[in-house]
């Protein structure tokens, strides 16, 4: 089957690579003419035969937009267009209405695999009809993990982007779990090899995942971790997942408090622990702190 893709990094790149592993054809388009196989959306439009789908890999919200804002006019009744970036399921339905008015059909995919994609696969959770989600199943089944795991039609159009959201707010919390236990570990006075730790959950515990077996390769490097700064940024979906939670009285703390301490990361001198110490200070007389002391 052919496939334009438009986008071709970290995930986009490998995505072609996977797909045409798999024998499927793939025409490529990005800004970057290294790795580029179409001069411009237009020519990507011209290489391939319809009815086309074109899957979009490019930065959520206005790159996302503007892109299916220049393909609309390109393409023709009956081609698809595919969003797998990480965009706000919010922004699905103006899409698709937007392109329905040239008779074009939409699909939101959320895509989780990261790096290791090309090699393992990548878990695809879709949203749209049902005849467009048959018709791409040939794509679908090359970029999905091999087996019955990997790949679900989450329902209506914004389901993918949707689901993806819920599975990146779970993995908010699951990362801050283990880092929470590291950093318990390498305070204890009783444990002498943390990074083993680690590694003896890995078989035989109800903790046991891919995202521990990374934390341990990533301590097999640095057993410390004194290399990594201990700044973490949040792409937006676990920031839309608390605010579904609110709006639908879902009670998430777990998430919530892992998006919190992604924040808090940030802050050199946190402006709250200011102020905590400040009305100690003022309450109950306890010392303070100057900034030349902390340091």
């Amino acid at each position: 089957m052919q496939l334009g893709i438009i986008g071709l990094g970290k995930m986009g790149g490998n995505m072609r690579t996977r797909l045409r592993a798999a024998g499927q054809e793939v025409v490529g388009y990005d800004t970057d003419v290294s790795l580029s196989d179409a001069k411009d959306l237009t020519d990507l439009v011209s290489q391939l035969a319809a009815p086309r789908a074109v899957w979009v890999m490019v930065p959520s919200g206005e790159p996302t937009r503007q892109t299916i804002q220049a393909l609309a006019p390109l393409l023709s009744e009956g081609d698809i267009v595919i969003d797998g970036g990480n965009s706000r399921f919010t922004d699905d339905q103006a899409h698709a209405d937007l392109l329905a008015e040239s008779g074009i059909g939409y699909l939101d995919v959320g895509v989780s695999g990261g790096v290791w994609g090309p090699e393992n696969g990548y878990a695809l959770m879709v949203g749209g009809d049902k005849e467009h989600v048959e018709r791409l199943m040939p794509i679908f089944d090359a970029l999905k993990p091999p087996g019955e795991f990997g790949f679900v039609h989450a329902g209506r159009v914004g389901a993918g982007h949707y689901a993806k959201m819920v599975h990146n707010g779970i993995e908010y919390g699951l990362m801050q779990a283990y880092a929470e236990g590291y950093e318990l570990l390498a305070a204890s006075e009783y444990v002498d090899d943390v990074p083993a730790v680690f590694k003896s959950w890995r078989e035989g515990t109800v903790v046991r995942s891919w995202l521990l077996d990374l934390l341990d390769r990533a301590l097999d490097e640095d057993p410390e971790l004194a290399g990594i700064a201990g700044y973490a940024p949040d792409s937006g979906e676990g920031r839309w997942t608390v605010e579904e939670s609110i709006r639908l009285a879902v009670p998430t703390p777990a998430i919530a408090a892992s998006l919190y301490a992604r924040f808090a990361s940030r802050q050199d001198d946190s402006p709250t622990m200011k102020a905590v110490a400040a009305l100690r200070n003022q309450f109950g007389g306890h010392a303070v702190k100057s900034k030349d002391e902390s340091q």
